[in-house]
C-alpha cells in the first residue's frame, strides 16, 4: 500500500471534529472526556471508513460492560455526532451508528427524586447563617448550585419579585470561572416573598463582595469580569462547589439526619441523590404538586423544552392520568344516559 492509499486512523480524524466543538465550557469538557476516555481507546486506531456496524456492535457491547446505560448513551451520542460531521466533510457517506443492527443501551427511567419538604427545611436550618441563603434561594427558586454562587444583588428585582439568572460560577480543571447558565441561556424566575425577605435581611448582615474571575472557561484567552456576588467565602472569594459540599452541605445533611454523622478521620458518606441539586428537584415537585403548568416550570428551570421537564418530573404531577380518566368516564356516562333516555 503506498502513502496515498493509507487511511488515517479514527483518532487522527477526530481532530477535525474537535476543533469545531462549541458550547458551555463544562459541556466541552464532558465531550472531550467521552472521546478521550471511552472512544479513542476502542476505536482510535481503526480507519474511519472501516468503522462498520459490525465494529460498532462490538464496541457497544464493550461499552455496556464499562459504563452505566445513561452514560453509555451519552458517549454514543458524541460518537454519532462525530460521524455526522464526517459526512458533512465528505469523509463518510452514511452514519454507521444509525444502522438498525447497532442497538444502543436501553434508556433508563430518568425520573428525579425529591425530598419531602420537611427534610429540605431541616437541612436548610442546619446550615450556618452565612451560607444558609444558598439553600433558601435554591429551594425557593429552583436554581442550580453554580447559579446560586453566581448570583449578584444586581440580579434581584424586589419590585417585580424576580431573579435574573445571568451567570454561574463553574469549577473547571481546578479553577473558577464565570460562565453563562447551563445551555448558554439567561432567564428570569419568580421570587417568592419569603425568598425576597430572606435576601433583604441577608444583604444587611453580609454585604456583597466584588469578585473578578475569567469569563467563559479555560479555552483560549478569556477576558476577566467583575461582579458583586451575594455569596462569597469569609475571605471574599467566589465559592468552590467541591469545598462547599464538604464543609457546609455534608455537615448539614448529617445534622438533619439525612446521612450518618462522620467519625473523626473518616470521609463523608457518598450520597449523590442527596446532593445540593436535590433542592432543585424538591422545588419542581412542590410547584407541580401545586398545579402549576409544565411549561411554566420549564421556563423557571431553564430547560430547553417542556418535554425535558415532563420526562424528569411528570411523576410529581398530582393524579397523573386521573383527570383524563375522569373526563373520558364522564363523557361515556353522558353518552350512556343519552342512549337510555332515547
Amino acid at each position: 500500500m503506498n502513502k496515498t492509499d493509507r487511511v488515517p486512523p479514527f483518532a487522527t480524524q477526530t481532530r477535525f471534529w474537535q476543533t469545531g466543538v462549541r458550547g458551555a465550557p463544562g459541556t466541552v469538557k464532558r465531550i472531550d472526556e467521552r472521546v478521550r476516555l471511552h472512544i479513542r481507546p476502542h476505536l482510535g486506531m481503526v480507519p474511519l471508513r472501516d468503522i462498520t456496524p459490525a465494529v460498532l456492535r462490538g464496541y457497544v457491547a464493550a461499552l455496556e460492560g464499562e459504563c452505566a446505560p445513561r452514560y453509555a448513551r451519552q458517549i454514543l451520542t458524541s460518537l454519532s455526532n462525530i460521524f455526522e460531521t464526517a459526512i458533512d466533510d465528505k469523509r463518510l457517506v452514511r452514519n454507521p451508528m444509525r444502522a438498525k443492527s447497532v442497538r444502543w443501551p436501553k434508556a433508563p427511567e430518568d425520573q428525579r427524586e425529591a425530598w419531602p419538604l420537611e427534610t429540605a427545611l431541616r437541612v436548610r436550618d442546619a446550615i450556618g447563617p452565612r451560607y444558609r441563603i444558598a439553600a433558601v434561594v435554591a429551594l425557593g427558586c429552583g436554581l442550580r448550585q453554580g447559579e446560586v454562587f453566581g448570583l449578584s444583588p444586581e440580579d434581584v428585582d424586589f419590585a417585580r419579585g424576580a431573579l435574573r439568572i445571568r451567570r454561574q460560577v463553574q469549577l473547571l480543571h481546578g479553577r473558577l470561572y464565570f460562565t453563562l447558565p447551563k445551555g448558554g441561556k439567561t432567564r428570569v424566575v419568580d421570587m417568592p416573598p419569603s425568598v425576597a425577605s430572606a435576601l433583604a435581611e441577608y444583604f444587611l448582615e453580609y454585604p456583597a463582595v466584588e469578585v473578578e474571575l475569567p469569563w467563559g472557561g479555560p479555552e483560549g484567552d478569556r477576558e476577566r469580569k467583575k461582579f458583586p456576588l451575594i455569596l462569597t467565602t469569609t475571605y471574599g472569594n467566589a465559592i468552590r462547589a467541591n469545598i462547599f459540599n464538604v464543609e457546609v452541605w455534608k455537615p448539614a445533611l448529617a445534622a438533619a439526619g439525612v446521612i450518618p454523622v462522620r467519625n473523626a478521620g473518616e470521609r463523608w458518606t457518598a450520597s449523590r441523590k442527596d446532593g445540593f441539586h436535590v433542592l432543585r428537584h424538591t422545588y419542581a415537585s412542590v410547584i407541580l404538586e401545586a398545579g402549576e403548568s409544565v411549561v411554566t416550570l420549564a421556563r423557571s428551570l431553564g430547560h430547553s423544552t417542556p418535554t425535558i421537564t415532563l420526562d424528569f418530573y411528570a411523576h410529581f404531577m398530582p393524579e397523573a392520568g386521573g383527570k383524563g380518566r375522569g373526563a373520558i368516564d364522564a363523557l361515556l356516562n353522558r353518552s350512556a344516559r343519552a342512549v337510555q333516555a332515547g
